[in-house]
């Protein structure tokens, strides 16, 4: 049996990692130089930097399982925290040592910045929540949710927003509630060990496909870098993929593209037409990286901030994490005004708001902004996205944006990938 995937990101290598883990050789094609699709490395002046800052938590479970399986070791690539959302001067939250769900209650009923009718508030939110099993008879944006339980003011804004803003990259008024259950279901109210922030201490190109990339060979499988593939046809049996150096055949083929690109790799596949349809309804949120180097001593108090007022949301230090020292990372999700600036612009705004927590900061010596347009769906209510299984025999989907319980994350991709791979399996 030949199987082919399409795509290199992180949902075609987590396919690819579980088929080669059962014996079954893959060849895996990519149309960049560097693998992990939207979640990769961006080399600028020597220097290792990441299309986009991305934060895992101690609930992904299938990302965690996958980087073992090929020697990528967590407790080396990720700094392991307490959940902790810190805005200086206004707000912070930190989850407790305790076993759940008191990791959280106390964590909540001890945060400092709301009142102790916020803080009770929350609680209750969370309680009334996981009565429910974190599910709504009909989905609603999140905003208007969060209303109806009274979750509004700094609980709104300092707590609840930046948490959807951070997972769905959607703002709260157009976000999917049952989506941000989803996300608040199996991170804070799981176990206390789920609900921890890890934060890569590598590129993302390394934390996962290059170990992953390794693996896939060294069981038989094949990595083929700088390769578009252009169209798929259906044949008598199996599949042509068509690329500008010619035509190779497979029984079976995963695409993992982006949602963007598989209205044309499948326009000769008539079966995915409600697949085309569905993903033409999209639309989609940016992420800006916004990095500034300053004089190595610069250290920020923790590896990761939050700012509120401006346009900036989060900042990440990756001398604290990459050994990068001096070299700051803004994030900036979803769309706001900072995207009618220039990226000169851009990065002195940010840079601005800095110096308001950091009043000694000098200038910047040098700045890269990295600006994913397109980087996620929207995550909108009642959205529809396309299963991994296709009418199409053989053929399956994988991605972030496929049918599944969580928004555009790293998770996500990686469970897509995953059950693609035992779809497989199965018929095998």
């Amino acid at each position: 049996m030949r199987v082919a995937v399409i795509g290199a990101g992180y949902a075609g290598l987590a396919a690819a990692v579980e088929l080669a883990a059962k014996g079954i050789p893959v060849t895996v094609f990519e149309a960049a130089r560097q693998l992990g699709g939207r979640a990769r490395r961006v080399d600028y002046r020597g220097m290792a930097l990441d299309n986009g800052q991305h934060i895992l938590l101690g609930a992904y479970r299938e990302t965690l399982r996958l980087m073992r399986m090929t020697g990528a070791d967590p407790a080396v690539l990720l700094l392991r925290l307490p959940l902790q959302l810190v805005i200086p001067g206004r707000f912070s939250l930190q989850a407790a040592p305790l076993p759940a769900p008191l990791h959280l209650v106390l964590a909540l009923l001890t945060a400092h910045g709301l009142t102790w009718g916020e803080r009770l508030s929350a609680a209750r939110f969370m309680s009334v929540m996981r009565r429910r099993n974190f599910r709504l008879n009909d989905d609603i944006d999140a905003g208007k949710m969060l209303t109806m339980h009274g979750q509004i003011g700094n609980l709104r804004r300092y707590l609840w927003e930046p948490l959807c803003i951070g997972a769905l990259n959607t703002p709260l008024e157009t976000a999917s509630a049952q989506v941000f259950l989803n996300v608040l279901r199996d991170s804070l109210a799981g176990s206390r060990e789920d609900s921890d922030m890890l934060l890569p201490l590598a590129n993302l190109t390394h934390l996962f496909p290059e170990h992953a990339a390794a693996f896939i060979e060294s069981h038989g499988g094949k990595i083929v870098h700088s390769q578009p593939v252009l169209a798929v046809k259906a044949e008598a049996a199996g599949f042509s993929l068509e690329m500008q150096s010619g035509s190779e055949k497979f029984d079976q083929v995963i695409s993992a593209v982006p949602p963007q690109r598989l209205a044309a790799l499948t326009a000769n596949l008539p079966e995915l037409a409600e697949a085309r349809a569905q993903v033409a309804r999209f639309s989609y949120q940016p992420i800006y990286s916004v990095f500034l180097q300053y004089p190595a001593a610069t250290r920020l108090s923790r590896p990761m901030i939050g700012l509120y007022g401006g346009v900036t949301q989060w900042v990440l230090d990756r001398g604290q994490l990459n050994h990068e020292n001096g070299l700051l990372c803004a994030v900036i999700s979803s769309e706001g005004p900072h995207q009618t600036l220039d990226h000169d612009d851009l990065a002195q705004r940010v840079h601005d708001e800095l110096r308001v927590l950091l009043p000694d900061l000098p200038q910047p010596l040098w700045h890269k902004v990295i600006a994913e347009k397109r980087a996620t769906f929207a995550c909108s209510p009642g959205m529809e996205r396309p299963d991994q299984v296709t009418p199409l025999p053989n053929f399956f989907l994988a991605g972030d944006y496929t049918a599944g319980d969580y928004p555009a994350t790293l998770e996500s991709a990686v469970r897509s990938g995953v059950k693609c791979a035992k779809l497989i399996q199965e018929s095998a």
